[in-house]
């Protein structure tokens, strides 16, 4: 009788000899499901193809005459014309100087964005004072205007300044952007934890050493995706500096706007020229890219 007893209490006790194979199964089932299959790197083909077709079609027409892009069918290689149009492009537009322009202008549109709104988010997110949801309502606010509502007094005070055709005319309204520092606050807000901030108030740190030893080492991921946006927009932008500058000191945007001039637009020109304005923002994808997705994803783990 007291064998037959025990033996239950045996059994229950024991762990299941398949629990074990179990887990395994289950494991392997997990790992297929996050293996890529052959849909998916059609899909990613296509895409990375209908990606890179502008930039192709952009070498392929500036290597060719105006004839020659407009017969049918256009042509899809590129041809030995490439660096005579390039010539003929900087001999129309002073491209070197606009280049340099560009790079200048937007360094100093991301570098002040970057900061501004890195320090305007800390603000926002973490510390307390009074009328911080109306400020940041109002900020938030100043992305619903239209940027052609404020080109007219924006060119009266740069005029009164005498700033025309100078290159802080470009820079210094665009130094800040709302949605740089709206994208700052609700990143901290998440990411920057109270405890941290409070460790280094009881260490004595004033909020300025907080800033520059706490939070900018949290925020980096978030600085890099900005300033990444911010390189890109300022580089590209047409409408204000096509205004404020002139064709004697242009950005990269202001002197291609004055090539393939004439009765018939000359198209090969004006893609060699835009070829020339592409490759910078190219070479910097190229040597920062790989920090760049590394800041992204530091900032998609945690721990």
């Amino acid at each position: 009788m007291t064998t037959l007893a025990s033996a239950p209490e045996q059994t229950a006790g024991a762990p299941a000899p398949s629990a074990a194979p179990r887990r395994r199964r289950r494991g392997r089932k997990a790992g297929r499901t996050h293996a890529a299959g052959p849909v998916t790197y059609l899909l990613l083909t296509v895409t990375t193809l209908v990606s890179i077709f502008p930039l192709y079609w952009t070498v392929v027409a500036g290597s060719h005459t105006n004839a020659e892009i407009a017969a049918t069918p256009p042509p899809f290689l590129p041809d030995a014309d490439l660096f005579t149009n390039i010539g003929r492009a900087m001999e129309e537009a002073p491209i070197g100087l606009a280049i340099v322009n560009s790079v200048i202008v937007a360094g100093c549109i991301t570098v002040g964005t970057v900061l501004c709104c890195t320090l305007a988010g800390f603000a926002f997110a973490k510390l307390r004072f009074r009328g911080n949801g109306v400020l940041l309502s109002l900020v938030i606010g100043t992305m619903m205007v239209p940027t052609q509502l404020a080109i007219i007094p924006l060119f009266i005070l740069i005029a009164e300044l005498k700033w025309v055709d100078q290159l802080q005319a470009v820079v210094l309204p665009t130094l800040v952007s709302a949605f740089g520092v709206f994208f700052m606050r609700q990143f901290l807000s998440q990411a920057l934890p109270d405890e941290l901030l409070e460790a280094g108030r009881v260490d004595g740190a004033s909020t300025m050493r907080i800033f520059w030893s706490i939070v900018v080492p949290v925020a980096r991921p978030a600085m890099a995706v900005l300033a990444m946006l911010t390189f890109l927009t300022a580089w590209n932008d047409f409408f204000w500096p096509i205004i404020a500058l002139t064709t004697n000191n242009p950005t990269v945007q202001v002197a291609l706007a004055g090539l393939g001039g004439g009765y018939v637009p000359d198209r090969a020109v004006i893609m060699a020229g835009t070829l020339i304005g592409t490759l910078p923002v190219l070479v910097v994808f190229v040597v920062l890219g790989k920090q760049i997705v590394g800041g992204i994803m530091q900032g998609a783990v945690k721990g």
